[in-house]
């Protein structure tokens, strides 16, 4: 079993993130009463995970990722990719074939935090 079974994404704002979050994917966020920080478990169609305030300042831009980065499979690019931008998130690195497989890009979230999302296409070129 080597495949990612939960994910965490760290923010200054959860409440911000969670509630763009929701929107974007219709993630459900429960906040976790008795941890030692805000935390809440996130319920997805696939991947559990959670989200925290973060714990240490976000590296300044030009630093690269610092965490794990997930994609998500959407079943529209370009609509995810505008809902993306309109619900305040940044293109990280445009649209890109990953030939004969799916249509990739990577994003920003309001908080900082890389994601990507991707479609499948196998005549993605």
């Amino acid at each position: 079993m080597n495949s990612p079974t939960y994910f965490e994404i760290q923010s200054e704002n959860p409440e911000a993130t969670a509630t763009f979050y929701t929107d974007l994917f219709g993630w459900k966020f429960t906040k976790q009463e008795g941890m030692p920080l805000a935390y809440w478990q996130i319920e997805t169609d696939g991947i559990r995970g959670g989200l925290l305030g973060r714990p240490a300042p976000t590296p300044g831009t030009g630093s690269g990722t610092n965490a794990y980065t997930c994609s998500m499979e959407v079943d529209t690019f370009d609509l995810c990719a505008d809902k993306i931008v309109t619900l305040g998130g940044m293109i990280a690195l445009p649209k890109f074939a990953v030939p004969g497989k799916c249509w990739q890009g990577y994003f920003m979230d309001p908080a900082g935090n890389t994601f990507g999302i991707f479609e499948v296409d196998e005549n993605a070129q």
